[in-house]
C-alpha cells in the first residue's frame, strides 16, 4: 500500500463537481421520497468532509460507501412500506411461536416474550440496553478495524453485511411480520403506520433516565419488518470474520455479545425466537452465497481486485 493507486481520486474539479451533484441528487431524492430530514444533512456532511480531508479520510470514505449505500437503502424503504405488498402476519407468527415455544407459567401458556415481561430483573434490563446498543456500533468499529489492518478482509466483512441485510429486506417484503411488543400493545388487528416503539428496552431509558432508545426507535423504516431479526444476524456476521482473521480472545467478546443481542431481542420483546432464528439462517445463507461468488464468479472476484485499489 505504498503506491498511489488509493490516490486515483484525486481533488479536481471533475471530481469536486460529481461529489456535488452526488450529494445534491441524495438530499433532493431523499425529500421527495422520506420527507428532509437532518439525519440526512448529516450524513452528507460527513460524506465530504471525509472526501476533501485528506487522501486517507478519501480512502475511508470510499470503503466505507458500502454501508453508505446500505443505509440509504434501507431509509428509502419509509416510502414503499412492505405491507403495502403482501399480508402482515401477526396472530399467526404468535402463536407458532406459543406452539414451539411456549411456557407455562401461573396456569398460562406465554410465550418466551410474554414470560420475560412479568419475570425481568433490573440488571436484566441494563445487560439487555447495552448488549442492544452494541447492534450497529460493533459491526461498524469491526469494519473499522479491518480496514487499517486488512483492506481485502474489510471489503469481504462489508459486502457480506450488505448481502444479510438484502436478503432480510427481500424476507420483509414476502413476510411482513409484527414484533411481539405490538400484539401486546394492539392485538391481532392490524393498524397501518403504527410507530416504533422501545418495548421492554424502555425500562433501560428509566432506569438511566435517558431517551436513547425511543430516539432510536421512532427513526425506525417499518415495524412490520420482525421476521428476519437482522440484529440476531449481524453480531454473528462480525464473528465469523473475526474468527477468520484470528482475533482470539476478541472473539470471545463477539461471541458474548452476539448472545447477548440474542436473548435480548427476545427479553425486551422485538423479536420473537423465531425471527432470531431466522435472522441466523439468513446470515448464514448470505456468507454461503457471498463464498460462492469469491471462489466461483470471476467477475465478481476481479470486482472486488478493483474496488480494493481505490482504498489501498
Amino acid at each position: 500500500m505504498t503506491n498511489a493507486v488509493g490516490d486515483r481520486i484525486k481533488i479536481n474539479i471533475r471530481s469536486v463537481s460529481i461529489i456535488i451533484i452526488i450529494t445534491l441528487f441524495y438530499l433532493l431524492l431523499s425529500a421527495v421520497l422520506v420527507g428532509f430530514k437532518t439525519d440526512q444533512l448529516f450524513l452528507a456532511g460527513i460524506f465530504n468532509i471525509a472526501f476533501f480531508l485528506s487522501p486517507i479520510s478519501r480512502k475511508f470514505i470510499i470503503g466505507f460507501s458500502i454501508f453508505i449505500v446500505y443505509w440509504i437503502i434501507f431509509d428509502y424503504m419509509k416510502a414503499f412500506p412492505n405491507y403495502n405488498y403482501n399480508t402482515v402476519h401477526i396472530a399467526d407468527l404468535y402463536n407458532f411461536e406459543k406452539h414451539l415455544f411456549g411456557i407455562h407459567f401461573n396456569g398460562k401458556l406465554l410465550t418466551p416474550n410474554e414470560y420475560w415481561r412479568v419475570n425481568g430483573k433490573t440488571w436484566m434490563d441494563v445487560a439487555a440496553g447495552i448488549f442492544y446498543l452494541c447492534w450497529i456500533p460493533v459491526p461498524l468499529a469491526f469494519a473499522g478495524f479491518l480496514f487499517f489492518k486488512n483492506r481485502r478482509l474489510f471489503l469481504y466483512f462489508s459486502l457480506t453485511f450488505v448481502l444479510v441485510n438484502f436478503i432480510g429486506f427481500v424476507v420483509y417484503y414476502l413476510y411482513p411480520a409484527a414484533p411481539p411488543w405490538y400484539v401486546q400493545y394492539n392485538g391481532f388487528i392490524f393498524h397501518a403506520k403504527t410507530p416504533g416503539n422501545t418495548a421492554g428496552l424502555a425500562k433501560f431509558d428509566a432506569y438511566f433516565r435517558t431517551g436513547v432508545f425511543k430516539s432510536i426507535y421512532s427513526k425506525g423504516s417499518n415495524v412490520f419488518a420482525a421476521m428476519p431479526s437482522l440484529h440476531s444476524s449481524y453480531p454473528l456476521i462480525v464473528l465469523y470474520y473475526g474468527i477468520k482473521n484470528r482475533l482470539g480472545m476478541i472473539n470471545i467478546f463477539f461471541a458474548v455479545v452476539m448472545f447477548g443481542i440474542w436473548f435480548t431481542a427476545v427479553y425486551a420483546s422485538h423479536h420473537y425466537i423465531l425471527d432470531v432464528l431466522a435472522g441466523i439462517l439468513s446470515a448464514i445463507v448470505g456468507i454461503a452465497i457471498f463464498n460462492i461468488l469469491i471462489n466461483r464468479v470471476n467477475f465478481f472476484r476481479k470486482s472486488i481486485d478493483n474496488y480494493e485499489k481505490y482504498i489501498s
